[in-house]
Formats: C-alpha cells, structure tokens, sequence
C-alpha cells in the first residue's frame, strides 16, 4: 500500500509516518518510481508506535517494541529489551505518582490551614 493508504488506515497522516521513518521504526520498501511501499506489517507496527506514544512512551523507548513485532512476535511487549523499557517507565510513573500524592497532601494541609484561619478572622470580626 502507499504512504497515504497507510495513513488512512493508521489514522494518522503521511507526514507522521515519514517522520517515523527518519527514527528507523516503520520502513517501507521503494519501487521503481521511488514511491514508498507499506505492506500490511507496517500497519501493525504503525498502531503499536501511536498506543506507546499515548501511553507517554518516547520514540527512542518505542524502538525495542517495534524490534520485537519484527522479529515475528504477536506482542511488542515480550521481548527482554521491552520488558526492561517496561519496569523502566512504570518505576518513573510511580515517581510521579509519589510525587503527586506529596504535593497533593501539602496543598490539602495549606487548604485546611486556611479555612481554619478565615473561620477564626471572622469569629473574631462578626
């Protein structure tokens, strides 16, 4: 299929995918005229990309996914190399996650100080 059919059906756009291919993930053949040619493998690597891609992935973490499905795997996820961009990202994500619960309790006490000492102010101001 062309780059404009594999877009379609990826539902996303031809710039895209040739951006995908200028960081070695999706590699479509040439013919003759120097049209790009996808076979149908490429669609399934292209959908793999946009689902990591959501999930926060980085192209250069989406490379061993990719591999993966090359080498002829019904998942990219099954691979060692995956796997370890896995527990990578899911170690980062539970930073942020700590994180987030230590801000999210400090603006939860500032919150509470606050009203406390409005209630006061205007107990002492009727």
């Amino acid at each position: 299929m062309l780059i404009g059919e594999l877009a379609e059906r990826a539902g996303t756009s031809p710039r895209t995918l040739r951006y995908y291919e200028e960081h070695g993930l999706v590699r479509p053949r040439r013919d003759v005229n120097g049209y790009r040619q996808y076979d149908d493998a490429e669609l399934r690597v292209v959908h793999e990309i946009r689902t990591l891609l959501a999930d926060g992935f980085g192209l250069d973490d989406i490379k061993p996914f990719v591999a993966c499905l090359r080498a002829g795997n019904e998942s990219g996820h099954v691979c060692p190399d995956s796997v370890a961009v896995l527990r990578r990202r899911l170690a980062e994500v539970d930073g942020y996650l700590a994180q987030l619960t230590d801000v999210r309790q400090r603006l939860r006490d500032q919150l509470s100080q606050a009203v406390q000492e409005r209630e006061i102010r205007c107990q002492m101001n009727p």
